[in-house]
């Protein structure tokens, strides 16, 4: 019900912007005609007063005197000014509201935008969202297999992330993910999509992309650290990456991604101990 009120108000706004255009258009040309008009009358009406005795006929019957038909004409012209003078009045109406229509639409878009990118932000870190990802995971495998190109899902999730928490508080663990999402959006190319699934846990859509690529952007993210209080706390993650393989499925492709990064994640933990 909200959209269609939506459309039906997008509908007459455009409806009362092209009926005030067309307004426009009429205004202007009765302003250029009733110009043109007077400029062709007032020559005659000169001519006249300048000779009074000059013979005019009508057929081939003598006119009126002169000083009528001049006077008649420089009414005319009067009444012509008169009407350019009102017509000129509601052009300037005229184009107020339209200027008001077009900042009204202006505004609204801008809200229509705002609204659209809550929807589809993750609010803390900037990134989009689990549902903007899998949507857009969707159009990209659908046009990997179009056109053969390489795609590339790359999993990341912290290491260790409870610890913060635990240890500093969850407003450090805040602000460790969001140095990681604009550590993040820095390493990645303007094509990639980068999406927070939900707590530490991230992802990346690499449309087009070689594994070499990918080494180039995680050169770029090491090392990420947060500064509190005078201590610099370091962020450690692990990552995983899936190439998209015929007949592959968003599921199938975050799967093989989840599998190597939970391995590596396995892997660093052996290390550590």
């Amino acid at each position: 019900m909200i959209g269609a009120d939506r459309q039906a108000s997008k509908t007459t706004g455009r409806q009362e912007f092209r009926e005030g255009l067309k307004l426009l258009d009429r205004s202007t040309s009765w302003v250029l005609w009733s110009g043109i008009l007077a400029i062709l009358l007032l020559p005659g009406a000169v001519a006249l007063l300048l000779f009074p005795r000059l013979p005019v006929r009508v057929g081939s019957f003598p006119a009126p005197g002169a000083n009528l038909l001049v006077y008649g004409l420089i009414g005319l012209v009067w009444i012509l000014n008169i009407c350019t003078l009102v017509w000129q009045g509601r052009l300037k109406k005229l184009r107020k509201r339209l200027v008001e229509q077009e900042e009204a639409a202006a505004k609204q878009r801008a809200r229509a935008e705002a609204l659209y990118g809550l929807s589809i932000l993750d609010p803390l870190t900037g990134l989009y969202n689990r549902r903007f990802g899998e949507s857009r995971l969707r159009e990209e495998i659908e046009r990997a297999e179009k056109t053969g190109d390489p795609l590339l899902l790359m999993a990341l999730d912290f290491d260790r992330f409870k610890e913060i928490n635990d240890g500093y508080g969850h407003a450090v663990g805040d602000l460790a993910l969001k140095a990681f999402a604009r550590r993040l959006q820095r390493a990645i190319r303007a094509c990639d999509v980068p999406i927070r699934l939900g707590g530490d846990e991230f992802l990346v859509i690499l449309p087009e992309c070689s594994q070499d690529k990918v080494q180039l952007i995680l050169s770029r993210m090491d090392p990420v650290e947060v500064a509190w209080e005078g201590e610099k706390i370091p962020v450690f993650f692990s990552r995983g990456v899936a190439q998209y393989q015929v007949k592959d499925t968003p599921e199938t492709m975050l799967a093989r991604a989840d599998q190597r990064l939970y391995a590596e994640k396995a892997k660093r933990a052996t290390v550590a101990v």
